[in-house]
């Protein structure tokens, strides 16, 4: 029996060599990472790796650190490095974007300004009125991206690790059709850190999670089939030390009866009980999580430092004699694998369109949910209502994100504007005009990038 045309295009398909496209392949450790994971399934010991960054230096360093990857690992694939996008996309199976729009003398203001108005912004790279400026500089450029897969590889498989993750990837998805997951960490992370504090194997945890990125809830967190939230409770209530490694979101857990998903740092600035004092900030944000009030001017130095000495860091890592050939935790090649390799399903936590996912979320806002990757692609799983007392505070942030995002798409600086107004921190310390003054310091500020909107006037 001979096979039929259906079986033979698949074996075909299956056995071309899979083109990934790396765009803001600059970040070196995390675009080595990411090429090392895939190497790490047989359906891709052969592939091509386009890398694509504006940075000619850092790109030149880049390709290196993957053929010395792809060497040590004795595998078949090629990298080739370009500033050309639209030449790297044609006929990509795998897009991945990992992109910084403005460097470090541009996005310090995006939590100077605030500050200067009383609002103690942390890490100012998801929402408030940080994360929408960030968004705002990034969105166009995020947009011509998609335009470029659009033409060149429309049936590609497109992965966002940039943030502010929903912001942009809704604002992406309401304008192309093209197959775009936003990805993040913040889920398998926080699930091993749970697991951690009860001295589980993670591999005996099962949890569902959902919500939006960065402000995502496990609504399940179970330890060998049994509910796990009781034995979690009394560690956190009776265990100084593990209290204090996440004082804001143990704060949270105690109130609200799930567990959130991103860092205390992050999550202090999402909401108006953390950060609004300086006694507040002193309890809950100075002595855990790693992120505290002196961090922002650490990594603001640390950054303009490497500026300068990123070359010769990047140097000493590709004379290093290591190479790390074991696959991370990272979701997308696992993705990848599960739609374009040997199809294996994968089920992850993606970032997708509120098709009716989650019920009491704003419709085709940007979700964080289950969702399962396999030969017939990525497809969510419908999750119901959020608690009540849950949907309240996502519901408000969500539901300023989509008004952000329809004022970047009508150039409509009075929705954004009023997007930040809404938001609960800055709520918490600023009056409506002291609101308005601080937003249009930073329209000022990020004049330059923002020739998309009709006015900024407002």
């Amino acid at each position: 029996m001979t096979a039929g045309p259906r079986v033979l295009c698949r074996i075909k398909e299956e056995m071309m060599k899979k083109k990934f496209v790396f765009i803001g392949a600059g970040s070196l450790e995390f675009t080595q990472g990411l090429a090392r994971d895939i190497l790490s399934f047989d359906s891709f010991r052969d592939a091509e790796f386009h890398l694509v960054d504006i940075h000619e230096g850092r790109l030149g360093y880049a390709a290196k650190s993957l053929e010395k990857l792809i060497k040590a690992g004795a595998y078949g694939a090629t990298v080739h490095a370009t500033t050309d996008r639209k030449k790297a996309l044609s006929g990509a199976d795998g897009v991945l974007v990992t992109i910084l729009q403005g460097g470090v003398d541009v996005w310090r203001h995006d939590i100077e300004i605030p500050k200067k108005f009383g609002v103690d912004i942390n890490v100012g790279d998801t929402r408030g009125p940080s994360g929408i400026f960030r968004f705002l500089r990034t969105a166009p450029v995020m947009l011509d991206i998609i335009r470029d897969v659009e033409q060149f590889c429309p049936g590609a498989v497109v992965l966002n690790y940039t943030n502010p993750m929903a912001l942009l990837c809704s604002y992406l998805q309401k304008q192309s059709r093209v197959n775009i997951t936003g990805l993040c960490h913040s889920v398998q992370g926080t699930a091993a850190t749970l697991a951690r504090w009860l001295g589980a194997d993670p591999k005996d945890i099962w949890y569902l999670c959902a919500g939006i990125n960065h402000q995502a809830f496990y609504l399940e967190y179970k330890w060998k089939g049994k509910d796990a939230y009781p034995l979690l409770r009394e560690a956190v209530l009776n265990k100084k030390e593990i209290y204090n490694e996440e004082p804001v979101r143990n704060e949270m857990f105690l109130s609200l009866g799930c567990y959130p998903t991103e860092s205390s740092g992050h999550n202090s600035e999402y909401n108006p009980w953390f950060r609004k004092r300086s006694d507040l900030i002193e309890k809950y944000c100075t002595h855990g999580t790693g992120w505290n009030p002196g961090v922002y001017a650490y990594i603001l130095n640390e950054y303009m430092e490497k500026e300068k000495t990123w070359e010769a860091e990047f140097k000493k890592r590709l004379e290093s004699t290591e190479v790390d050939l074991k696959r991370g935790e990272e979701y997308a090649a696992s993705i990848f694998n599960a739609i374009f390799g040997d199809h294996t399903p994968f089920e992850f936590n993606g970032n997708l369109p509120n098709t009716g996912l989650i019920d009491n979320l704003p419709p085709l806002a940007c979700v964080e949910v289950p969702a399962l990757a396999s030969g017939a692609g990525i497809r969510p799983f419908h999750v119901g209502p959020l608690p009540d007392h849950l949907a309240i505070l996502v519901n408000t942030s969500s539901r300023c994100e989509e008004l952000a995002i329809a004022g970047a798409i009508e150039g409509n600086a009075e929705k954004i504007f009023r997007a930040i107004l809404f938001d609960p921190l800055t709520a918490s310390v600023l009056s409506m005009a002291e609101i308005r003054d601080m937003t249009r310091a930073m329209f000022e500020k990020n004049k330059p990038f923002l020739a998309y909107f009709k006015s900024l006037s407002i």
